[in-house]
């Protein structure tokens, strides 16, 4: 009877080996078929990342990518946080990079008036083959207006097919919802509030200009859509930023008039925008590249006149002017504006 029980004790555990056996060999096919799946998954995952990134990038130049500065946005302008990409639409454009000038030119519709064509065709004309060939022009559409961004593309299509083709011309647009506070206070019956509201809007529309310009070029040259060059402009400041025997300098201005003519190492936009995102809703934005000076420049307790001597070391003006003011109608709706550079 012992004999017994210990033999069918045998058999039973021999049945329970195979049994787990049997199980062991199912769960591993199991676990190896689960393996297989999230090795499945993980490389369709790793593929349709791929695919995003490559379709990002390629809404862009091949020479492009989506610049991390544009993130900088975020920080001062709070809506703009739920945002994925912040970067203006690229209209018209080759991804022009390596070039020595960037001449940035924001333009907004004026109504019937317009002074945009004949700004282009004074700043493209009086450039040499070799010039052109050495610097891209940037038109930053910053309007909401869809009918007013056709109209430009279609003219400078039409009218500067040669730039187009090379890449030399650009076009961007501003998306709207980068404005959309702006955009609504703009329908407040305040003049007052009004005119703030386009004010901000001005200083936000260099902003995003420099940021978009400043990979692109060793140099940024700031213009508007309301002016004319001389002869021989982009010669004659490439000839005195060549020849400056201090490498001291901020900025040289080529016009007295605002913002326009004013000249800047790419290298140093990234502090000056920042510095006019902290304080974008407070001045206009040739007040605060004034404030920015007397940051950099003035000492605690300093009296203004020492300051103002030491200043000339690094605002450097360039004279005669070579940029003229020639729109009498402002971008702000129903203002006019008769101020000429008396050194032109």
């Amino acid at each position: 009877n012992q004999f017994i029980n210990c033999r069918n004790h045998i058999l039973e555990f021999e049945d329970n080996i195979l049994r787990l056996k049997s199980k062991t060999e199912r769960n591993s096919e199991e676990l190896m078929k689960a393996l297989k799946q999230m090795k499945y998954e993980i490389m369709q995952r790793e593929n349709l990342s791929v695919n995003l990134v490559e379709k990002k990038v390629s809404t862009l130049s091949k020479n492009e990518a989506v610049p991390d500065t544009f993130e900088d946005l975020k920080f001062f302008i709070p809506h703009l946080r739920k945002e994925g990409r912040i970067y203006p639409d690229v209209v018209i454009g080759k991804g022009k990079t390596g070039v020595s000038f960037a001449l940035g030119i924001p333009t907004i519709n004026r109504g019937n008036y317009t002074y945009l064509k004949q700004t282009l065709t004074s700043i493209v004309s009086r450039m040499t083959p070799s010039e052109e060939k050495d610097s891209v022009v940037i038109v930053s559409i910053s309007d909401s207006n869809e009918d007013y961004l056709q109209s430009v593309v279609s003219m400078i299509k039409k009218k500067f097919k040669r730039q187009v083709k090379s890449g030399s011309l650009e076009v961007i647009s501003i998306p709207a919802f980068f404005y959309t506070n702006m955009l609504n206070a703009k329908q407040s019956t305040e003049d007052s509030q009004k005119k703030q509201s386009w004010q901000v809007k001005q200083v936000l529309d260099f902003c995003v200009l420099m940021l978009y310009a400043q990979p692109k070029a060793r140099y940024y040259l700031q213009l508007e859509d309301d002016i004319i060059a001389k002869k021989m402009y982009l010669t004659k400041i490439t000839d005195f930023v060549h020849n400056i025997t201090s490498n001291n300098w901020f900025y040289i201005e080529f016009s007295v008039l605002g913002f326009i003519g004013k000249l800047f190492r790419s290298e140093d936009l990234l502090d000056s925008v920042r510095f006019f995102l902290m304080f974008y809703k407070e001045k206009p934005i040739d007040w605060l590249l004034e404030d920015m000076f007397q940051v950099k420049m003035c000492y605690p307790g300093e009296p203004l006149m020492n300051y103002k001597g030491r200043r000339k070391q690094i605002r450097i003006q360039y004279k005669p002017s070579l940029f003229q003011h020639v729109g009498t109608h402002s971008s702000f709706p129903g203002r006019e504006q008769h101020y000429k550079d008396i050194h032109y």
